[in-house]
C-alpha cells in the first residue's frame, strides 16, 4: 500500500521550485554587477572631479546616476 502512495505523488513531481531558485540567485548576483559598475562609476566621476575634471567627471557622474542607478533599480 505505502509503494502506491509514493507513486501516486512522484508522477506530479517536478523540479520548476528548484531551477527557479537558481534563476533568482543569477539575477541576483546580475544586479550587485549592476550596483558595483554604477558605484564604481560614479565613484570614478568624483575622483575625476577632485582632480580637477571638467569633461570626464561630468558625463561619469551623468552616466552612474541617470543611467545605472536606475538600470540597476530595475533588474533588482
Amino acid at each position: 500500500m505505502l509503494e502506491q502512495v509514493d507513486t501516486v505523488f512522484n508522477r506530479g513531481y517536478r523540479t520548476s521550485s528548484l531551477i527557479m531558485t537558481d534563476v533568482n540567485v543569477s539575477s541576483r548576483s546580475r544586479a550587485l554587477l549592476w550596483w558595483g559598475l554604477a558605484v564604481l562609476v560614479i565613484a570614478a566621476g568624483y575622483a575625476d572631479l577632485a582632480r580637477g575634471g571638467e569633461t570626464i567627471a561630468p558625463v561619469l557622474l551623468v552616466a552612474g546616476y541617470l543611467v545605472l542607478v536606475p538600470f540597476a533599480i530595475l533588474r533588482s
